[in-house]
């Protein structure tokens, strides 16, 4: 049988399947007991596809370990064992994410996203799983980027706009739904397309476009496009807009104040431009109250009362999203086990009000750590049912929804035989950070850069000194390196400010001719510098810098610097709000948006260092060409930065 025609047969297949499932949840009133007692199971699996579970670690009972009295479980889940893929089957659970613990390496993802979609497909229901994952770019993403293609993020996008146009939102659209598909990922919790309006956003900030509603809109539709062409459906977020919180949802409930006009031109404008244009197949809630659009309050389980969050809001996700601004597709929640939820709410609770809110899929309401966790599944499932018949879930309104779901997923097309696992292996380490997708990673690094000043200190000179304070010791190596390969005659020394040592750093500083401090602001977490510096710290009982410390660091050496006639650089390395603090006292000022850094080994037979370990990321490699004078800055500055001076602009320096 030719292919087409096998693929044609077996989408019909599975879309019949789907309308009987759907036709056998309806069920009617006249029905005897059986078919009641069917429609209860079916209800059942109904319930199970709206929840989107997260395995990101599992523990065996000997791998628990005791933490705060308590056993915890911190092994990452990177094989499918036996009892979750039983939960899978026996479930019919709608959904899985998997983070950054989960991914090992091509193979690996191949196949335990393989295994999953195979328990899956064994189900009662079916039903493919969506397996999801969170790889916007930039600061999020969660495949290994010594692996999978990362690119600057959203940002670095918005900075080349004005000379590119939607070139990079479409290429990198395409190319993270081509690496996302060959590993086995259907879902994208991507792109991103919240207004940055606040310089104090903890959480957006380089994640945004920019601060422009309408370009924002134009390249999250670019990048959404090209990646649904790609077999990958992507989720607009945090609706209605998290681009003007000064409060991270994850640790707390944010608010914003907008006025009704303010909403629908800036925080709703990329929802309904995408909306508009067909392209929205599922938007994800943003945990954020938005009294002007719902100020209804609701009794928080300590007693307390505040005004509903827009994942619980009826009037935001029902009457707004859907009745007036027109979308049919799936509404998925942000992470229920944030703060800005679960400080308040109960898991049950909120899983139940975001579904009456009109809700489609409650993403992460609890954990699966350990074989007893399992039941957690089966007893919110048997608490949802319940609702159901006590009334304080509708029957009609999960119906429509999992209606939804089932047609999202019926788009979805895969093959998971076991004689392809093998092949979807090759095919996707083909794919898979390949180096033409890599070339447009570097050139997006390259031309978003933003040369805001530079009062004749750049190009640096072949036999000037440069100290470099970095935020990180990775950061520094992936500059050092970067800029000794581009001249290999400079002279670089380096001090990092998570190992601050001032005495130490002065005095690098005032033997070098140019002194270059690079920042991140908002600060990193752990996460972001990868862990190992942290072990380090505390074997050593070194205490890293407040952030607040850190500016004031920094601020007081250029100022020295300065004084002491050296050329001094201030480098943004996330959100360029910054740049005007320390404008007064920086010859030049540059922003990349990015600043990720892995290792690679380059071993003897690249012939490069023997075998050496190097620390590279792209926004160092082109930061270094453009110090030494290899390219120039060709982007502009995506968001509004206080001026200090009139040198402070944010025009294009030839």
């Amino acid at each position: 049988m030719n292919k087409p025609l096998f693929s044609l047969i077996k989408v019909s297949l599975h879309a019949l399947g789907c309308l009987l499932v759907v036709l056998a949840l309806t069920g009617c009133e006249s029905a005897n007991t059986d078919t009641m007692s069917k429609m209860k199971g079916n209800l059942r699996v109904a319930l199970a596809q709206k929840i989107m579970l997260d395995l990101r670690y599992y523990c065996q009972p000997e791998q628990l370990i005791q933490y705060r009295n308590e056993q915890v479980c911190r092994t990452p889940m990177t094989e499918l064992p036996e009892e979750l893929a039983a939960m899978i089957q026996d479930s019919n659970v709608g959904g899985i994410i998997l983070f950054a613990e989960n991914l090992q390496s091509v193979e690996q993802v191949v196949k335990l996203n393989h295994d999953m979609q195979r328990a899956a497909v064994d189900s009662y229901s079916g039903l493919e799983l969506f397996i999801s994952i969170d790889q916007e770019g930039g600061r999020v993403a969660r495949m290994p980027r010594d692996l999978a293609t990362s690119f600057s993020g959203n940002m670095a996008i918005g900075a080349t706009q004005e000379k590119s146009g939607n070139y990079f939102a479409e290429q990198t659209g395409r190319i993270l739904g081509l690496e996302l598909s060959a590993l086995g990922f259907n879902l994208n919790h991507a792109p991103n397309v919240d207004v940055n309006v606040n310089a104090e956003n903890p959480v957006i900030n380089v994640r945004s476009f920019g601060e422009q509603a309408n370009l924002v809109a134009e390249l999250g539709a670019a990048q959404l496009k090209a990646m649904q062409q790609q077999g990958v459906v992507g989720t607009l977020k945090h609706f209605p807009g998290h681009g003007d919180t000064s409060v991270d949802s994850h640790t707390g409930l944010p608010r914003v104040d907008h006025s009704i006009e303010d909403i629908i031109a800036v925080d709703l404008l990329p929802f309904q431009t995408a909306i508009d244009q067909g392209l929205a197949k599922m938007i994800m809630t943003a945990h954020i109250q938005y009294p002007q659009l719902d100020n209804s309050t609701f009794t928080t389980n300590d007693g307390s009362t505040m005004i509903k969050p827009a994942t619980m809001s009826k009037r935001i996700l029902t009457d707004l999203l859907r009745g007036k601004m027109g979308f049919e597709g799936v509404v998925i929640t942000d992470a229920l086990d944030m703060a800005g939820i679960s400080h308040f709410f109960e898991p049950i609770d909120a899983i139940i009000e975001t579904f009456n809110a009109g809700s489609d899929i409650a993403l992460m309401p609890f954990r699966i750590r350990k074989a007893e966790d399992i039941q957690l599944l089966a007893q919110t499932l048997d608490q949802l049912e319940l609702a159901v018949a006590e009334g304080r879930l509708s029957q009609i309104q999960v119906l429509e929804s999992v209606e939804r779901i089932f047609r999202l997923k019926q788009q979805l097309s895969s093959d998971f035989s076991e004689n392809q696992l093998s092949e979807n292996q090759a095919i996707a380490n083909g794919v898979v950070g390949n180096p033409a997708h890599r070339q447009l990673e570097q050139a997006l690094a390259e031309q978003s850069l933003v040369q805001v000043k530079n009062e004749q200190v750049l190009p640096i000179q072949s036999d000037q000194r440069v100290h470099l304070l970095m935020p990180d010791l990775g950061k520094c190596r992936a500059l050092e390196q970067a800029l000794k390969l581009q001249n290999s005659r400079l002279t670089v020394t380096c001090s990092d400010l998570h190992q601050f040592e001032y005495q130490q750093t002065r005095h690098h500083m005032l033997q070098a001719d140019v002194f270059l401090v690079a920042n991140i602001t908002p600060k990193q977490s752990a996460v972001e510098m990868g862990g190992m510096e942290d072990i380090e710290l505390q074997a050593r009982g070194v205490q890293p810098l407040s952030k607040a410390d850190q500016d004031t660091q920094i601020e007081s050496l250029l100022r020295l610097a300065k004084d002491n006639n050296k050329s001094t650089i201030f480098v943004s390395l996330r959100a360029p709000y910054e740049m005007s603090r320390y404008e007064q006292y920086s010859d030049a000022l540059i922003a990349t948006f990015s600043y990720n850094v892995h290792t690679e080994d380059f071993g003897s037979d690249k012939n490069k260092n023997n075998g050496n370990v190097q620390a590279v990321g792209p926004a160092f490699s082109a930061l270094a060409k453009l110090l030494t004078g290899k390219i120039i800055a060709s982007g502009r500055l995506p968001v509004s930065v206080e001026r200090t001076s009139d040198s402070l602009t944010t025009t294009t320096i030839d």
